[in-house]
């Protein structure tokens, strides 16, 4: 019950939000929502407490996603207009973020004195950074929305507006009257960043050094619009846009050598401030947010004595971003792929578990294949809705690729660390970094090249994106709760089984596995069960309850392998 009151609140909060960030429903209809919920709790609190509960916490759950949009849609409306749209003008503001390099432009996030932020398309080699107070040039444009290559209609406005802007100038003149603003924190994260690519790029040529900053800092302006391309194609453009995988690679390293040094709580605090500053340093988009706050909740958990759940963790994260920013769910694509990707590895990912169970483990190979396939299959209809492009060779690219990114993040990293100190000894450490990039590089590449690596699909209604999510939560709900199925075997087969998991029963004089619902039972209830004696309290470790077949009423203890044991 806690679990469905949990879960059910978190779904109504996030529905709340959407419905308010694209109907906009009126006061008055809020007001007869509370009417209903006031009606339900007085007249069935007494007959039905418990759903009567559950309800009145949904409604107010998806009231309080209302309410945040109605105060952030306020918020917006109240920033200062500025008069001169449309019309070439002059503006001074402080740069708030790290520029953000393109081909031959870098966009700078200029707030103004007023709290208005404007973003602005500069020359690419002209020295920007974060902290500087800029005149800009230019003309002055609201945002509007275009088509995309592949014929969507991008919501440029709504995706500006999750940022905070609410203007944009192109081909501006930007002059540098100051410097050293901003958040010292920040700015001098940003400048080690900026030292650390400048020594990188001394040891590593292109397009390698490209994809290894991307790799460790997010910098996919770096790949080039060809590579950048492959990798789309190809379906790994998530390695450089630092998504889940890449911080929890970063995290596992700083927690793994923190171990040695630190005890429990000393390692603990060292562990968030280090989270907490990579989010900074490689910028606070959704993915490296989302992932980094699960991260901190994996950290904290043992410090906390708290038992770890994934999928609470992920619905706690959406919870707090959402809060904090209700435009990310409706605006910004990444957050939502970033979440149904995470979505699909905790709910899909262990029923491809189940069916290849004695699939080869070898270089880890059997865990990318589930992995691709399971977010694949969970990102699939928004990826189509939103952008139009489905790649059909993920699952193998994925397969040869990730093995390779985690050897590759580590020779980048060790790389620009020496070269940081000396560029000549660098270069014979950059060989195994310049190795490996190529590697990802020459794979993502040649099956680019294939002519059905990618296919491209029609635009099409949202109301099929929610059909097709809404038939995989049926499916996966039939697949967890399905009916168990009993035990077909010949009269003359009189080999003892037992059961060893949801869907199999095992035999000591055969490998192969008779598929049957999965129970797994501690061993006392076995030998509990096989002398008729009473189970003792260690049967209290039985993981799911369930009648097991009349063929293992009675089972020799002798003969359960010690594998089971």
């Amino acid at each position: 019950m806690q679990a469905t009151v949990f879960y059910g609140s978190v779904l109504a909060f996030v529905v709340g939000v959407g419905v308010q960030t694209v109907a906009e429903p009126v006061l008055s209809l809020l007001a007869w929502l509370g009417l209903v919920l006031a009606a339900v709790l007085v007249v069935w609190a007494r007959r039905y407490p418990l759903p009567v509960l559950a309800f009145c916490l949904f409604g107010a759950a998806f009231y309080i996603g209302v309410l945040r949009v109605e105060v952030a849609n306020q918020a917006w409306q109240q920033l200062p207009v500025v008069s001169a749209v449309g019309e070439t003008t002059t503006l001074t503001g402080l740069v708030v973020s790290e520029p953000d390099l393109r081909a031959s432009s870098q966009q700078l996030t200029i707030e103004l004195p007023v709290g208005q932020r404007v973003l602005v398309s500069a020359e690419r080699y002209q020295p920007i950074a974060y902290g500087d107070v800029v005149e800009v040039t230019g003309r002055l444009v609201e945002p509007e929305t275009f088509s995309t290559d592949l014929g969507r209609e991008f919501d440029y406005p709504g995706y500006l507006r999750a940022q905070g802007i609410g203007y944009q100038i192109s081909f501006a003149q930007v002059a540098v009257i100051d410097s050293g603003q901003g958040h010292p924190v920040l700015r001098g994260l940003l400048q080690m960043k900026a030292h650390f690519m400048h020594a990188l790029e001394q040891v590593l040529p292109e397009p390698q050094v490209g994809l290894g900053e991307g790799l460790l800092l997010g910098v996919k302006q770096a790949l080039g619009d060809e590579l950048e391309t492959a990798f789309r194609k190809t379906g790994i453009i998530h390695i450089v846009v630092l998504s889940g995988y890449n911080v929890m690679l970063v995290v596992a390293f700083v927690t793994t050598i923190l171990a040695f040094f630190f005890s429990l709580w000393t390692r603990t605090i060292v562990g968030v401030v280090a989270i907490v500053a990579f989010a900074l340093l490689v910028g606070l988009s959704a993915t490296v947010v989302r992932a980094s706050i699960m991260a901190v909740l994996v950290i904290l958990a043992p410090v906390l004595g708290r038992e770890y759940s994934v999928l609470r963790a992920l619905c706690f994260a959406g919870v707090v971003m959402l809060f904090l920013n209700p435009y990310l769910l409706v605006y910004d694509v990444g957050f939502q792929l970033s979440f149904m990707a995470t979505l699909g590895l905790i709910v899909v990912a262990p029923h491809f578990e189940t069916m290849l169970m004695r699939a080869p483990t070898t270089l880890k190979v059997k865990e990318f294949m589930i992995a691709t396939v399971a977010t694949q299959i969970a990102v699939s209809p928004l990826l189509l809705y939103q952008i139009g492009e489905l790649s059909i060779v993920s699952v193998v690219v994925n397969m040869l690729v990730l093995p390779m990114v985690a050897l590759a993040m580590l020779f980048t990293f060790i790389a620009g660390l020496v070269a940081l100190v000396s560029s000549e000894l660098a270069l014979l450490v950059a060989i195994p970094a310049h190795w490996s990039l190529t590697y990802i590089i020459v794979v993502a590449e040649w099956f680019a090249t294939w002519r059905y690596a990618a296919v491209l699909v029609p635009s099409f209604s949202f109301w099929w994106v929610v059909v097709s999510y809404v038939a995989m939560a049926a499916l996966l709900y039939w697949l967890q709760h399905r009916p168990s199925q009993p035990v077909v075997r010949s009269a003359a087969d009189t080999r003892p089984c037992w059961q060893v998991g949801r869907d199999f029963f095992v035999s000591p004089s055969s490998d192969t596995p008779l598929p049957i619902d999965w129970t797994v039972e501690a061993e006392s209830v076995v030998q509990a069960r096989s002398s008729h004696a009473p189970q003792s309290n260690q049967a209290a470790s039985v993981v799911s309850q369930k009648k097991v077949s009349s063929a293992t009423s009675s089972i020799p203890t002798d003969d359960v392998p010690i594998f089971f044991r």
